[in-house]
């Protein structure tokens, strides 16, 4: 990755804004096709909050279509009462099979393994049939054969026959396809392909989805939604430990940086040291481990679509479990290793993070061990060749470390590469490392040491 195409990154692994004010979430767009009137399309009213991303993710568009038929900016920059068209794409026509081998242009965006599921062959395929290496780099404009094609491109694989029966279910605040097959005793496929939905299956919260099930499968009750655990509030004494940060602090005990600040009298700079004893103010243990996630983080207020995202991959984490946080450090090491990445500096990041928990999932919706957010997580798919799940513990480390990676070696010293993963490479290089930045590339620095 050119420092050039860094520079359109201007957000970060964990979701922080590199604008002047830290506030809000500027989404990054390598390139998009050329504009052109949709030939479906609805009129949209830009509201206070709003993203590109956040909208396509209520619209069941894309941030491609959207940027495309509105002539937006590389950085997909909207203002709130702007009037956005909405492309809607009519479902394509049923084509005939065809057993044979078809070419393919590699888009931005695509990966080998997206391309399998599209054409219904498979990955090994493909990169058999174009020579390609273990990591299945493919490149924008390359012609691909795509070998063992038995069908013309469909979002979704028709993976399953047709259940006899069928019932209706409302997505609320925390569900996923996957969770809903489980509690139908239907499978993943058999939604997606009844709804329509694409191969990332992104369902939106208040959406009617059809559930076929099985003949004989129980017809299940549809169990609530996950909630915020309810507990009483109090005030909890913590002792500082060594890479402990007020914000960080923060989050583990579910409260704000400001109300810690406040409690203790710190001031702006907001520092700590080592064996300090804090007062935590509005400590709740049933938000610390197992509540989803609230709307507000380090004095910033997040937008209720990122928030409900944000619940709906806590509540996966939380319904299928994680590694242990020595398992996650573990996995941290070997992939820095293997990646070329110092795994100290990855241990250090991955811990300043997330103390090495999978389950943590940001107002930002920034995820899992590394707390990268989708965007970040877009990026480094196209760094490594592949696409990656950020719920998965494996390709979470992964995102994180090839995010590190391109940013050690674009920013010409480690303490800027740090920098950068918190506030963005382009933000550090526009106006310098805020206060915040500092104390964050500081706590990391020494956390290397730790666990040199």
């Amino acid at each position: 990755m050119t420092s050039a195409a860094l520079s359109l990154r201007t957000t970060t692994a964990r979701g922080r804004a590199a604008s002047g004010t830290g506030v809000g979430i500027v989404l990054a767009v390598a390139s998009v096709a050329g504009s052109a009137s949709p030939a479906h399309a609805e009129d949209y009213t830009v509201q206070p909050g709003d993203t590109v991303s956040h909208i396509a993710q209520r619209t069941s568009t894309t941030v491609a279509q959207i940027v495309a038929a509105n002539g937006l900016d590389p950085r997909a920059r909207i203002l709130v009462g702007q009037r956005l068209v909405l492309p809607t794409t009519p479902a394509p026509p049923a084509a005939a099979p065809v057993a044979a081998t078809v070419q393919h242009t590699v888009a931005t965006g695509d990966t080998v393994s997206a391309l399998a599921t599209r054409y219904g062959t498979t990955t090994t395929a493909i990169v058999a049939a174009n020579g390609l290496d273990g990591r299945a780099l493919i490149r924008i404009g390359q012609a691909l054969a795509i070998p063992g094609t038995t069908a013309a491109p469909t979002a979704a694989p028709m993976a399953t026959p047709a259940p006899t029966s069928a019932t209706t279910h409302a997505v609320a605040a925390g569900d996923t396809v996957s969770a809903i097959a489980r509690r139908y005793g239907s499978t993943t496929a058999a939604i997606v392909a009844a709804n329509g939905l694409g191969a990332n299956a992104l369902i939106r919260i208040g959406q009617s989805l059809t559930i076929p099930t099985a003949p004989g499968a129980p017809t299940a009750t549809p169990a609530p939604a996950p909630t915020t655990t309810t507990t009483t509030t109090t005030t909890t004494v913590h002792t500082v430990a060594s890479g402990d940060t007020v914000s960080g602090i923060a989050r583990r005990y579910g409260t704000s940086p400001h109300a810690i600040v406040s409690a203790n009298g710190l001031g702006a700079a907001a520092l700590i040291r080592i064996g300090q004893r804090l007062s935590i103010p509005g400590a709740s243990a049933g938000t610390v481990t197992s509540g989803l996630v609230g709307s507000t983080f380090a004095g910033r207020t997040y937008p209720a679509a990122t928030v409900a995202s944000a619940n709906q991959n806590k509540a996966t984490l939380l319904a299928v479990g994680v590694p242990t946080r020595a398992q996650m450090q573990t996995i941290v090491a070997e992939t820095a290793r293997a990646m070329g990445v110092d795994p100290a500096l990855a241990q250090a990041i991955a811990y300043q993070e997330s103390g090495f928990n999978h389950a943590s999932v940001s107002p930002a919706n920034a995820i899992g061990t590394m707390q990268v957010i989708p965007t970040t997580g877009d990026w480094a798919s196209e760094l490594v060749g592949r696409r990656l799940n950020l719920l998965d513990p494996q390709d979470n480390v992964v995102a994180g470390v090839a995010v590190l990676r391109a940013l050690l070696s674009s920013a010409g010293d480690t303490p800027t590469a740090i920098a950068g993963y918190y506030q963005g490479l382009a933000g550090v290089r526009s106006h310098g490392m805020y206060a915040d930045t500092r104390r964050y590339v500081a706590s990391v620095q020494t956390l290397v040491s730790r666990f040199s």
